[in-house]
C-alpha cells in the first residue's frame, strides 16, 4: 500500500531538520527527493548527485527541462548560482573522501545495529546499487527514510537483515510514518513519534527490541 503525499512530505520534513548551513547533501530517489521542499530559506547547502553535480536546484517547470540535466534516479532538475558539473568519477571521489556531511536514503530493511539493505530483493530485475554503497559507508551522517512495514506488513526494522547488504553497521538515523529512531553502538533508541501512533502499535510493527527515550518528541499530522 502506497503513503499519502502529506505522510511522505511529514517524513522529509524531519529529515530536513537535520540539515544545517553550508553542508553538502546527497539526496536519494523518492521519499529523500522531497527534502529540499522542507528547507527554510535561511539554510544555504549544496546538493549533490553521483551522476556529477554539486549545486542541483528545484525540478524545473513543466516545458523547461534540460535533457541534458538530470540528478542521479534520471529525473530533470536545475542547477544554483555557483553550482558545479564533473564526470561521474570525481563525483564519487568526493563521496569517499568524506566531502558529503549528510544522505539521505531510501532502504528494502534496516537492522538493529544499523546495517543497511537498500539495493535488491533476490530475484528481481534491478537497474543497479548506484552510489549507495559508498554513500552509506563514507557519508558523515546517513539518514533512512521509508515505509516502517513492507508491502505485506512484514517489519522492515529487523533483528537482522535477510536481504543482501549494502553496508554494514552505517545508518545513524530512521524516519518512517510511525517514529524516529537513533541508532547506536547499543541498538535502536526510539526518540519521536509520528501521531496518530502510539507506542503499543510501533512495537507490534518492528521487528526487534528498541530502547525508548526519557523524552519522547511526539510530532503531529
Amino acid at each position: 500500500m502506497g503513503m499519502g503525499v502529506n505522510i511522505r512530505n511529514q517524513m522529509a520534513r524531519r529529515a530536513a531538520e537535520e540539515i544545517k548551513n553550508g553542508m553538502v547533501v546527497n539526496l536519494g530517489i523518492g521519499i529523500p527527493s522531497l527534502v529540499p521542499n522542507h528547507l527554510s530559506k535561511d539554510i544555504k547547502v549544496m546538493f549533490h548527485a553521483e551522476n556529477g553535480i554539486t549545486g542541483m536546484g528545484p525540478s524545473p517547470q513543466k516545458g523547461e527541462e534540460d535533457e541534458n540535466l538530470c540528478n542521479a534516479g534520471g529525473f530533470p532538475v536545475t542547477l544554483v548560482s555557483s553550482g558545479s558539473y564533473c564526470d561521474s568519477s570525481t563525483a564519487f571521489g568526493m563521496i569517499r573522501r568524506g566531502r558529503v556531511d549528510i544522505t539521505v536514503l531510501g532502504s528494502l530493511q534496516i537492522s538493529q545495529n544499523g546495517d543497511l539493505a537498500n539495493w535488491i530483493v533476490p530475484g528481481k530485475k534491478v537497474p543497479g546499487m548506484g552510489g549507495a554503497m559508498e554513500l552509506a559507508q563514507k557519508a558523515k551522517k546517513v539518514i533512512v527514510l521509508m515505509n516502517h512495514c513492507d508491502k505485506f506488513g512484514n517489519p522492515k526494522i529487523v533483528r537482522e537483515c535477510t536481504l543482501p547488504l549494502t553496508s554494514s553497521a552505517c545508518v545513524d538515523l530512521i524516519v518512517t510514518e510511525m517514529a524516529v529512531f537513533k541508532v547506536t553502538e547499543n541498538g535502536l533508541i526510539l526518540t519521536e513519534l509520528f501521531a496518530p501512533f502510539d507506542l503499543e502499535k510501533v512495537k507490534e510493527k518492528t521487528g526487534c527490541d528498541f530502547a525508548v527515550s526519557n523524552q519522547i518528541r511526539n510530532i503531529p499530522y
